[in-house]
């Protein structure tokens, strides 16, 4: 099992060097120091307990993608990094957010994920942060499921732009 998930995050990787998306984030013009040329990006761990099977892959692809796209460093694996960042999905809520009369209409998702990020050229841990973002969907929707992953999914990205934006602009 351990096998086949770092064959598939290998996969992801590479995948995720190969897709042009669309619309990107790019923090060009940041300081990286000299020596941090590239980052390895460890998937990220699911602690919350909420269930959902794919909020880590999410999450790690998400990460991949937007690194990609950035190009201020490249992603690389373990043992090649200038740069680490790891970390883990601490929490998921799902909470009444609007209530019309004795009907909830609306609901609100909120994820935390502790982050660290480290230098492997200078040995040290340049940050440990832990990131929260929250997506609303309506509890009426046709699909509910659908309208729930949305708001899932929104918060994740969310969370992976706070999280590029800390590793890039941090220094």
């Amino acid at each position: 099992m351990i096998l086949t998930r770092t064959i598939k995050y290998i996969v992801l990787l590479f995948a995720g060097a190969l897709i042009i998306a669309g619309c990107s984030y790019s923090f060009t013009g940041a300081a990286l120091p000299p020596h941090i040329k590239t980052i390895y990006i460890q998937p990220f761990n699911d602690k919350s307990a909420s269930g959902e099977p794919f909020l880590s892959d999410n999450l790690t692809n998400e990460l991949i993608s937007l690194f990609v796209d950035d190009g201020n460093l490249t992603l690389v694996t373990g043992d090649n990094a200038d740069s680490k960042l790891s970390g883990t999905i601490s929490q998921l809520t799902d909470r009444a957010e609007t209530i019309t009369g004795q009907d909830i209409t609306a609901r609100k998702v909120t994820i935390k994920v502790k982050a660290v990020y480290r230098d492997l050229v200078k040995r040290k841990k340049v940050f440990e942060k832990t990131f929260s973002a929250f997506s609303n969907y309506d509890n009426n929707a046709s699909d509910i499921t659908q309208a729930r992953n949305d708001a899932i999914n929104e918060a994740l990205n969310q969370i992976a732009e706070d999280i590029t934006l800390a590793v890039i602009a941090r220094w």
